[in-house]
């Protein structure tokens, strides 16, 4: 169980941040948003895929002007992200969002700062304070930018940034705090993942507001998963974030589906839908596993709605293992797979009937479950490994007959434990 660092809570719509509550999954819209069906659709899409909040851009005023109206057809609370013009916050305000990103740098004038804050307070409406990398570095003074270099973390890897990120948001804060503004979220985003598990970390030892925790320019999906979820996981693990914003140069809803996914292996959030564990590649399979494995996930997605935990294995070494620590398991071998429901082997099948008899056992599984006929993760027998062309249990017999004759043909397979 991870210990979460305590922090206040805000309120996002009818979703809490912070204080302890769960921490939430947020993305952000890619087209515009005055495009109002578009944008409409694409947050009803994030929203189905498991998107706690939603963040839109706007910075035109025919943006602002279009809010009303989305927020209407939608069920997920609207963060409003603005840049530059105050004037789009207070239309956003105005209009019904739910939450305000403001980055204090981009607005010179205090005085629009405060009138955005007052706002925000009126409503109770919570702003997000970013202090990301890309843009709290004064690159137009070049003497001003050496004297924040110039700060203090002298002895950390990252300590000139650090020093400014820090001493920048001391300075963004006086002004909320001078305003008696309190329901603040915290973000320090950057490209580089060991700079945001510092900063986040120096932060939380700093500050009690909430983080919104992500990493910047995190590219396309098949690398920007290990650049995101690599420092994310670090500082969830800790117990540093309270909600989450995985970015991909990519489809937004492989942001929420990965960020839930980060959340749910972590035992941060309550997995929705069944969890699939399958083999990884080697040399032993004797079925289209990799086809299978696809092909019940994207069944599991369709038809399955509790937590259950489904595994899909290709061979009797780490099947048994695997498959016995699930709810509904198979593993398979010379064209044939053996389905067990918590230990318990309920069928044999040929490989072309595999797919269709592992749904049907799920989903009678599933109904038992809600009928209080079984729990989750409630193991009924052990599990002796089989042979798939033989009876159950003939498996042990004949790795051990291999492991001590050498019949493998000179691999040593290993002794499955009965």
């Amino acid at each position: 169980m991870i210990s979460r660092r305590k922090t206040r809570q805000v309120k996002v719509g009818n979703v809490l941040i912070g204080g302890g509550a769960p921490v939430t999954v947020q993305s952000m819209t890619s087209g515009y948003t005055h495009d109002i069906d578009n944008c409409v659709r694409e947050i009803n899409k994030l929203a189905a895929a498991g998107a706690d909040i939603v963040r839109v851009a706007v910075p035109e005023r025919k943006d602002t002007e279009a809010l009303p109206e989305i927020i209407k057809q939608v069920s997920v609370p609207i963060v409003a992200d603005v840049h530059f013009h105050f004037q789009r916050a207070l239309e956003a305000i105005a209009a019904g969002v739910s939450k305000i990103r403001l980055n204090p740098g981009n607005i010179n004038d205090r005085k629009q700062v405060e009138m955005v804050i007052d706002a925000c307070r009126e409503r109770s409406l919570p702003i997000r304070v970013g202090v990301n990398e890309g843009s709290i570095v004064e690159r137009r003074d070049k003497q001003k930018r050496r004297r924040e270099l110039g700060a203090v973390f002298g002895d950390n890897r990252h300590g000139r940034l650090l020093a400014i990120m820090i001493s920048k948001l001391e300075e963004y804060l006086d002004i909320f705090y001078n305003r008696n503004f309190y329901d603040i979220v915290i973000s320090a985003k950057s490209i580089d993942p060991l700079l945001v598990i510092d900063a986040y970390s120096e932060i939380s030892r700093r500050f009690d507001h909430p983080l919104h925790l992500g990493v910047t320019h995190a590219g396309p999906r098949e690398t920007g998963t290990i650049r995101s979820v690599a420092p994310l996981g670090t500082l969830l693990a800790s117990g540093v974030g309270d909600t989450i914003r995985i970015s991909y140069a990519s489809d937004p809803v492989y942001e929420v589906q990965d960020g839930l996914e980060l959340l749910y292996v972590l035992g941060l959030r309550q997995r929705r839908g069944a969890e699939l564990i399958a083999c990884p590649t080697c040399g032993r399979i004797q079925v289209d596993l990799f086809t299978l494995v696809q092909q019940v996930n994207r069944k599991l997605k369709q038809e399955i709605t509790l937590p259950m935990k489904v595994a899909v294995m290709g061979c009797v070494v780490n099947g048994p293992g695997e498959c016995e620590g699930a709810d509904v398991a198979i593993f398979a071998g010379d064209k044939r797979g053996i389905i067990y429901v918590q230990g318990e082997k309920v069928a044999n099948v040929p490989e072309d009937r595999i797919l269709d008899t592992l749904l049907e056992h799920c989903q009678a599984f599933e109904e038992k479950v809600r009928a209080g006929k079984a729990r989750l993760g409630e193991k009924v027998v052990d599990i002796i490994p089989p042979d798939p062309t033989g009876e159950p249990g003939s498996g042990y017999a004949k790795i051990t007959a291999e492991k001590t004759t050498g019949a493998s043909g000179g691999i040593a397979l290993p002794v499955v434990n009965k």
